[in-house]
Parts: C-alpha cells; sequence; structure tokens
C-alpha cells in the first residue's frame, strides 16, 4: 500500500521548483507595480509570472482539489428520477379545459 501512495506523489524537487516560482511571480506582482502591466509581446504579466506557474504546479499534483474544496463538493451523483417525456394524445381525447 505505502508503494502505490508513493507512486501518486509529485518529484519532490520539481514541486519545491515550482512553489518558489509560484510565490516569486506573487512577490513580483503584488510589489512592483510594473509586473502589474501588459506588454506587446507577453501579454499580461500576471498571468505569466502567477497564473502559469501556479497551474503548472496545480497540474504536477495532478489536479487534485484542496482537502476543504473535497469536503464542500458533494459525494456522489445525484439520484433525482428522469424527467419522462409525454406521449402524444389522441385529437379526440382532449382534456376539457
Amino acid at each position: 500500500m505505502s508503494h502505490q501512495s508513493s507512486q501518486n506523489r509529485p518529484d519532490a524537487g520539481l514541486d519545491r521548483a515550482l512553489r518558489r516560482v509560484v510565490l516569486s511571480g506573487l512577490a513580483l506582482v503584488l510589489l512592483v507595480p510594473l509586473a502589474r502591466a501588459s506588454t506587446d509581446a507577453l501579454g499580461w504579466l500576471p498571468l505569466w509570472l502567477v497564473g502559469m506557474p501556479a497551474v503548472a504546479w496545480w497540474s504536477l499534483h495532478r489536479f487534485r482539489l484542496p482537502s476543504a474544496m473535497r469536503r464542500l463538493r458533494p459525494a456522489g451523483r445525484r439520484r433525482a428520477p428522469q424527467a419522462r417525456r409525454l406521449r402524444a394524445r389522441p385529437a379526440g381525447l382532449a382534456r376539457a379545459a
């Protein structure tokens, strides 16, 4: 069982590097006003400094939701009855209004 759980863990070095890149980008965006700008060559800089590294870090963890989000999400599919389509009634049996 421990062998299988160790296979699901991401690489520790890559995890540490991506965490540092995300935190560095976040610090740049918060502290340096120029890092919140948009350029013609790159576009919106916070996307490249924070957003893309954060998505890479999240994908390293195989898109798992944080534990707080897992508790809020419903456990399974709802088992409500399926809607039924009404069959066409013959013209002579129309209901009286």
